[in-house]
């Protein structure tokens, strides 16, 4: 047996001190692992953490730009069609159809027209030669029935592809103006102002100025216009209700606004513009007034100017004298 073992024991008993030591030494060994441990694992996690909260970030973002479904922004585009078409119909464009064949060749029966309403919002009246919409002033569709619509007729009426069936409403060209003289003999052309029409570029081949129903001669209120059918003997306009309030004549505020286009069908399309006979010089008895006016208010000017600067003198002499 060695000196200093005990029995059983392979191995010498430990001193303190090394105890001490080796009890200090495990202590920094697991200190260091609890430290580093942590560090690794948080690092672990803080890679995992960043990787998870980023796929998020790309799945949200994935999710974002994703567009909507079709049917589900169907009834939005819906809705935003129907207002627009509300208020074009209302302040700016309204689709009319063409119901019978007074207005022929220019127009056909069934064609579908567009009508400026804008203009008139801004105080623009009607103007000769131009094809206008008016609604019955009184008695010019007395006698016609009105259609019963059916549901999709109701619909395109409301979002103005179509006139209501409730409106009655007429189509014809403007013939004379507020003020103006009108005129039409049997056999001959209508006198504007003074002016024979040469309506040869609109009227229906064969038909005669007046037909069977000479006119006038007679002056056009203020604010309203005389109208006349481009189918002289199958237009019952102006010229068959002269018995009627206003003798025949329509109330400005009773034009819906000017048909400025044939829309439909694709075959006819078509401007409406001023025929050239409207544009002849001294039809408008207006503008031929309107320079004797200026010249007779150019010459009150003249004379007031001297009275003007006599009587200042006056004024001035008199407070200096004061």
């Amino acid at each position: 047996m060695a000196v200093g073992a005990r029995p059983g024991h392979d191995e010498p008993e430990e001193r303190p001190e090394q105890l001490a030591e080796s009890s200090v030494a495990m202590r920094d060994d697991s200190a260091g692992g609890r430290d580093a441990d942590p560090a690794d694992r948080s690092d672990d996690s803080d890679g995992a953490g960043d990787g998870g909260q980023d796929g998020e970030a790309a799945e949200g973002d994935g999710a974002a730009r994703r567009p909507r479904s079709f049917w589900k922004e169907l009834p939005l585009l819906i809705g935003i069609a129907l207002v627009l078409a509300l208020v074009i119909k209302t302040f700016l464009v309204q689709a009319f159809s063409i119901p019978s064949d007074s207005m022929m060749n220019t127009l056909q029966r069934g064609d579908r027209v567009l009508v400026d309403k804008l203009t008139p919002w801004f105080g623009s009246e009607p103007e000769r030669g131009e094809v206008v919409v008016f609604h019955d002033p009184g008695g010019w569709l007395e006698n016609e029935p009105t259609p019963d619509p059916n549901v999709l007729q109701e619909f395109l009426s409301f979002i103005g592809l179509m006139p209501s069936a409730e409106e009655k409403d007429l189509i014809k060209r403007v013939i004379a103006v507020g003020g103006d003289t009108v005129s039409c003999k049997e056999g001959g052309k209508v006198i504007l102002n003074g002016k024979a029409l040469d309506e040869t570029s609109y009227i229906y081949p064969g038909s005669s100025p007046c037909g069977d129903k000479p006119f006038g001669p007679l002056t056009v209120p203020k604010g309203s216009i005389w109208v006349m059918g481009d189918n002289r003997q199958n237009s019952l306009d102006s010229r068959y209700h002269m018995n009627l309030a206003g003798g025949g004549t329509v109330p400005n505020d009773q034009v819906v606004g000017r048909a400025v286009f044939v829309a439909w069908p694709v075959t006819r399309w078509a401007t409406l513009p001023v025929p050239e006979t409207f544009e002849q010089p001294g039809l408008n008895k207006a503008l031929a007034v309107a320079p004797g006016a200026a010249g007779l208010a150019g010459i009150g000017l003249v004379g007031a100017v001297p009275l003007v600067l006599w009587r200042r003198k006056r004024v001035a002499a008199r407070h200096t004298a004061e």
